[in-house]
């Protein structure tokens, strides 16, 4: 990988570790936190799509296809991202999503887009996986007792969430390179059109959204900010690289999240956590070879 792209990877990590910490605590507000992410991250974007490169493609039919599926597919994937959440535990749904999705990116990439990474970069690779599911299962089992045993739905959804990322990053990949699309643009679209499935979404609550907004504004302004942000250098990265080394590497921002609660708001089982990250480390090392 070349040294653009990883520093690009890694500034896309930070962004997303930001605003998952500034969004800690609202984000459970569900469908109205998703509304307004939408509608702040497509306000705070819009201006800078002049400035980026415009569309980036001459065929707006083109851009209107890759944006619309695109779309689809992360509302696909917050909805079953969220019943995940509802039915399952979430250290389980978290670590087997965060797993799965860049773990079948990688394999989809090398047989879809036929790409071939280096032996050592695969170890990498599998280093960044095993250490982002260690941090996630740090709390597996901690769930209430005496759940009822059967099929683990929590493992169901996360492995479906899973699914979700690895499809949405190949297609936002393809239509990226394929178009040559404005990755701010693109970013810009996708999340305008996710807006209609949001207010359907929130149709009978929008005093809850009306009132989140009033008291939450100063959040929500950052999260529209550093969330788009982060897919936007992801979404450069590819680009320049592999997607079978960028969407595990993106993981490095579990590893910052989990360093947050470790040393600031003192989460349990702090040596688990720290020894996963080195784990992730060593990952990112070999990628950067």
């Amino acid at each position: 990988m070349s040294s653009l792209a990883f520093i690009l990877v890694i500034g896309a990590a930070v962004s997303h570790a930001a605003w998952n910490i500034v969004a800690h605590g609202i984000s459970r507000a569900g469908a109205p936190f998703l509304w307004w992410g939408a509608v702040g991250s497509t306000v705070v974007w819009a201006g800078a799509v002049p400035f980026t490169g415009g569309l980036g493609a001459e065929d707006l039919g083109s851009f209107a296809l890759g944006v619309g599926v695109s779309a689809l597919l992360h509302v696909g994937y917050m909805a079953v991202l969220q019943r995940g959440y509802q039915e399952g535990n979430l250290s389980t749904v978290y670590a087997t999503a965060r797993g799965t999705g860049p773990f079948l990116s990688v394999i989809i990439a090398m047989v879809v887009l036929g790409e071939r990474p280096s032996a050592v970069a695969l170890v990498g690779v599998a280093a960044v996986i095993a250490g982002v599911v260690a941090i996630g299962l740090v709390d597996r089992g901690r769930g209430v007792a005496g759940a009822r045993r059967g099929v683990d739905l929590g493992l169901v959804f996360g492995l479906l969430t899973g699914v979700m990322i690895a499809i949405y990053t190949i297609w936002d990949a393809h239509v990226i390179r394929t178009w040559n699309l404005s990755p701010v643009a693109f970013m810009v679209g996708t999340t305008l059109l996710q807006v209609p499935f949001y207010s359907i979404a929130v149709r009978r609550r929008w005093r809850a959204v009306w009132a989140l907004g009033r008291a939450q504004w100063r959040r929500i302004v950052a999260f529209g900010i550093l969330s788009p942000l982060s897919y936007i250098l992801v979404l450069t990265a590819i680009q320049i690289a592999p997607v079978a080394l960028v969407a595990p590497l993106r993981e490095v921002s579990v590893v910052l999240v989990s360093l947050f609660g470790v040393f600031v708001l003192r989460e349990s089982r702090p040596g688990w956590r720290i020894a996963a990250s080195l784990v992730v480390v060593g990952g990112i090392v070999l990628l950067a070879v």
